[in-house]
């Protein structure tokens, strides 16, 4: 090799070397800015409080964590890990597949040919090659890191796929509440890539909850923040079919209004809105109109309260949140509201999961009794889940 081969090769070295620090560094410090916490002192919690919060089942339906490259089994940036989901008493915690996600994260409209942040993101992370063009492999990738963090704490971190799964964790929290349950879902059809057979990927995969729509419409249907407002299509009817035959649990996160009713017209299951706020509350387009609330709760569905400013209109301490949740007991009922978070979905919260003990006191300084608090702290979120999975 000549001394003039030699540099070019050196060159390249150097250029591809310092890509990868230039993205890996990117990508650290796009997920931690994005999963901001403020700052903030630290909130009351009551005796009172403290000891309800110690005897309750606490479930949240959606964390975006499994997106960023972070040791889930240690304390980082963000909003969850393992470490203080039980610094938190959090017994069950559904992470949520990002798989694309359209640049802007615009709530009022974005075209399914915008620019896609996850590519860059599985770029920049150094995630497997395949990821970086396939989003069924970039599921598949987020589902094996969440099985290598239960590999490297098998003792303390259980996978629920199965209502047989959801009774074990329960029996092992009695003795231990160091015991996490962890169950997967994924936001948004885009996975399945057009093709329905994909579907039996995902559940192999461990996905429990499957989303249908995310930032834009798709090949199952229109978003509620795409450019159709359409429905369902013949594609998303085959899916939403699939999705009950297999017993698995619908999630209308995101999805068009017309694609909640046409949903609603085409199943008698017990549906899930993951994480949302009340719109009565706190008037926006990412927050559903109460009435299609309403009749989610009337199948004996969930909706999952988030904690971030769009949805709660700024009011984001556990005093706002509480607010909020107590909003939605009134316009829905005590039975149809849960924990939906949103924690590192690219959210600044004044909260992270630690700190759900001050949500439990917020929740009884706004009246809201013992027993309404556990089910809309968890108890909720196990009915559905018994009701869905075999």
């Amino acid at each position: 090799m000549t001394w003039l081969k030699r540099l070019g090769v050196l060159v390249l070295a150097l250029i591809v070397v310092g890509a990868i620090g230039f993205f890996g560094f990117l990508a650290d410090y796009v997920g931690n800015k994005s999963n901001n916490v403020i700052d903030h002192d630290p909130y009351p919690v009551s005796d009172s409080a403290r000891a309800l919060h110690d005897t309750l089942f606490v479930g949240d339906w959606h964390a975006d964590s499994l997106l960023w490259d972070r040791d889930l089994n240690t304390v980082g940036y963000g909003q969850v890990d393992f470490p203080r989901l039980r610094q938190g008493g959090v017994a069950l915690q559904v992470f949520t597949a990002v798989t694309k996600s359209p640049a802007g994260l615009n709530y009022e409209e974005n075209s399914a040919e915008a620019f896609d942040n996850i590519t860059l993101l599985s770029f920049g992370q150094l995630r497997p090659i395949k990821t970086w063009t396939s989003l069924l492999a970039r599921a598949e990738d987020q589902a094996m890191r969440l099985h290598a963090f239960r590999d490297a704490d098998p003792s303390r971190i259980r996978i629920i796929k199965s209502e047989a799964d959801l009774d074990a964790l329960i029996a092992a929290r009695a003795s231990d509440r160091d015991v996490i349950g962890a169950l997967l879902g994924v936001e948004g059809g885009h996975p399945l890539e057009g093709r329905i057979e994909n579907l039996a990927r995902l559940e192999e995969a461990g996905y429990r909850l499957i989303g249908l729509q995310h930032f834009f419409d798709n090949a199952l249907g229109g978003s509620l923040h795409g450019t159709s407002n359409a429905g369902l299509t013949a594609f998303g009817e085959t899916v939403v079919d699939e999705v009950v035959r297999r017993g698995l649990i619908l999630d209308l996160a995101h999805s068009s209004q017309q694609v909640i009713i046409d949903v609603l017209a085409r199943t008698d299951i017990p549906l899930v809105v993951s994480h949302t706020g009340l719109h009565s509350h706190c008037e926006v387009k990412r927050n559903i109109p109460d009435a299609l609330l309403k009749e989610v709760a009337a199948r004996g569905g969930v909706i999952g309260m988030g904690y971030w400013a769009e949805v709660a209109c700024g009011e984001i301490t556990p005093e706002g949140i509480a607010k909020m949740i107590v909003a939605a007991v009134a316009a829905v009922g005590e039975d149809a509201v849960s924990l939906g978070s949103d924690y590192d979905g690219s959210v600044e919260t004044a909260f992270d999961t630690s700190e759900l003990p001050a949500l439990t006191h917020a929740l009884l300084e706004a009246g809201l009794s013992p027993a309404q608090i556990a089910k809309v702290m968890g108890e909720n979120m196990q009915r559905v889940i018994r009701a869905r999975l075999n």
